[in-house]
């Protein structure tokens, strides 16, 4: 380990208070957080402490210029008790892509990786035994300069909290195609995790869920005419002969699970193609029968089975018979993140802690 990390424990663990049978999605939260503090160009004061609150002066620029961005990750357990991070590496590199795009510091890898490590290994007890729970990991970073003024901050937090979590959708998912609004623009902030990108969506998708859907399945902010993504997930569509996903060409999130199903399936040697793909091809392959599920994919979600998708007056629906392809991608994440399978590509990093205090 190469980043001294100071430990502060708590007095008694409330880790027996927890219901792991009947977790709410992020309502819970573990003993401990990790925190550093950024300012005169380096990295400095990381520390394991209780979870708590965050002092905060009015003027922090975060609150007023939105400077912010985040990552979502499981830990996991294997069949024989050891925690396990997925893929870890990936969120390193998508925090500092955000990082970039909203003028804010690196963070080195190797710090990142570290924190997790040692903070998983100190909350292991907290990782939910059912397959399909996790502990969800939420790394964030935030500007901390007090003063008004629109320019990027000198000084940051980056903290990493905790969370048990059981199934983020608990049933197949409805999605209205949503033809006013929009999530992204070229040369916006759409392939960042900026915390800004989901404020903007929560007004469309309360729309939606006020006319009976789950969530909104975004179009381009031009033509309203190609697919993006949906309000929590990347998108798929499985047809008779391929499967297509929108191409990541800077206002769709380039997701990890995403980029997970898309390996594992070509490993399997199904024809995958990341393109652009419109909704009239979609809506046109559906009349013609060729069109068999669709799924979304997350880290929150993993995958998640679409049982409807309605643009305007034109309904597609799902038949539960045909969601072979995603079930099985599924099932096999799943799998590899409780090392029921063989993980052929390194992807499962057992967690390890060599504390340097």
């Amino acid at each position: 380990m190469t980043h001294k990390i100071t430990i502060k424990k708590v007095a008694q663990s409330r880790v027996n208070e927890i219901d792991f049978d009947n977790i709410p999605f992020g309502r819970e939260f573990s003993d401990h957080m990790f925190e550093a503090t950024y300012s005169d160009g380096k990295w400095h004061s990381c520390e394991i402490k209780p979870l708590s609150r965050i002092s905060i002066h009015p003027a922090m620029l975060t609150l007023h210029y939105g400077q912010a961005i985040f990552e979502g990750m499981k830990a996991t357990k294997h069949v024989d008790g050891r925690p396990l991070l997925f893929r870890p590496e990936l969120h390193a590199e998508r925090l500092n892509a955000s990082a970039h795009r909203m003028c804010m510091p690196d963070v080195p890898p190797q710090l990142f990786l570290d924190a997790l490590h040692t903070l998983v290994d100190m909350e292991a007890e907290w990782i939910p035994a059912r397959k399909g729970s996790a502990l969800y990991l939420r790394p964030f970073m935030f500007a901390t300069d007090e003063y008004i003024g629109v320019s990027s901050s000198t000084s940051y937090k980056f903290i990493i909290m905790c969370l048990p979590v059981g199934p983020y959708y608990s049933k197949p998912v409805k999605l209205r195609a949503e033809r006013k609004y929009v999530r992204a623009v070229d040369g916006g902030v759409g392939e960042a995790k900026v915390a800004g990108n989901y404020a903007a969506s929560l007004y469309p998708a309360r729309l939606a869920k006020e006319a009976g859907f789950d969530q909104v399945l975004w179009l381009d902010a031009h033509e309203f005419k190609y697919v993006q993504e949906v309000g929590t997930m990347n998108i798929f569509f499985v047809f008779k002969d391929k499967i297509v996903t929108p191409a990541t060409t800077g206002t769709i999130l380039k997701g990890i699970t995403r980029k997970t199903l898309i390996e594992i399936m070509k490993d399997r040697g199904m024809q995958v193609e990341e393109r652009k793909i419109s909704i009239d091809e979609i809506k046109e392959a559906y009349k013609n029968g060729d069109l068999v599920e669709s799924f979304g994919a997350g880290t929150a979600a993993v995958v998640a089975n679409i049982s409807l998708i309605q643009d305007g007056d034109f309904q597609m629906t799902f038949d539960e018979s045909n969601w072979k392809t995603s079930r099985d991608l599924k099932k096999h994440i799943n799998d590899l993140r409780a090392g029921e399978v063989p993980d052929n590509h390194g992807w499962v990093i057992p967690v390890h802690s060599e504390v340097m205090a």
